[in-house]
């Protein structure tokens, strides 16, 4: 398998139009915004690659396969800089044959360039100001300890909720960013189980998504794999399911 290392501009890594297939939407709302000048990527036929180096992280979108050795590439070239990596599912299986993989997770990178309909409980969501960081915290950490990001991370364009008659919180959610390149990414939606049944993470997901299309254009975000009820709103509110992803790490070597 050949592979070439590079230091491109971003526009390098779209020569073989993999932007356009199905599957590519990480590179077409990823990699098309402005990165690094300095950032490391490689490339092969049928798939390209590129680090996050803050995070010892490659992505790559493209062939399972090809993807697979631009991953083992990037390792040999880079034995530290590299602790994890995503890729389209079965990287991870590809990968391991010749590298120790562990924490496999199986992910789908989801999009919509369309608001969605409008939801019950829509109207009920508030943004969220630095004020209510506190109370943020303490709710994801009660009903999401899991959560993706939290208040005051520099990532965050918006947090937003819903609260009760009390004036309590019972729903949140952020836009995010995905990492290095400011495209839209909701994350950290959660809800009050005791309150769950009224439709207030539909209505928080369509709103943040309804500001994210209003104000750039799209928006992104991750769904795990074994996530039913997820996969059924996504699917309601108009997300593209079409980038089954998996994330893994490289134990030490």
């Amino acid at each position: 398998m050949h592979a070439t290392t590079l230091l491109p501009p971003t526009a390098d890594l779209f020569t073989q139009g993999l932007e356009f297939q199905t599957g590519s939407a990480l590179l077409r709302f990823g990699a098309a915004r402005p990165r690094p000048a300095g950032r490391i990527s490689w490339s092969g036929d049928g798939a390209v690659a590129w680090l996050d180096a803050d995070r010892g992280h490659v992505w790559s979108v493209g062939q399972p396969d090809v993807c697979a050795g631009l991953i083992l590439r990037a390792a040999h070239e880079l034995p530290d800089g590299v602790r994890e990596f995503t890729g389209p599912r079965g990287t991870d299986a590809l990968t391991a044959r010749h590298l120790p993989v562990t924490s496999a997770v199986e992910w789908v990178f989801r999009w919509t360039l369309e608001a969605p309909p409008v939801q019950r409980a829509e109207e009920r969501v508030v943004a969220l100001g630095p004020t209510h960081h506190g109370e943020l915290r303490d709710f994801l950490g009660e009903h999401s300890p899991a959560h993706s990001t939290g208040p005051g991370s520099s990532d965050v364009r918006l947090w937003a909720g819903i609260c009760d008659t009390d004036g309590r919180l019972v729903a949140c959610g952020a836009l995010s960013t995905l990492r290095d390149n400011g495209a839209p990414l909701m994350a950290s939606v959660a809800t009050d189980a005791r309150q769950r049944g009224q439709g207030l993470g539909a209505g928080l997901t369509s709103w943040l998504t309804r500001y994210a299309v209003h104000h750039h254009g799209f928006c992104t975000l991750w769904q795990l794999a074994d996530n039913a009820p997820a996969e059924r709103l996504y699917t309601r509110l108009g997300y593209r399911n079409e980038d089954p992803c998996v994330t893994a790490h490289l134990a030490a070597r």
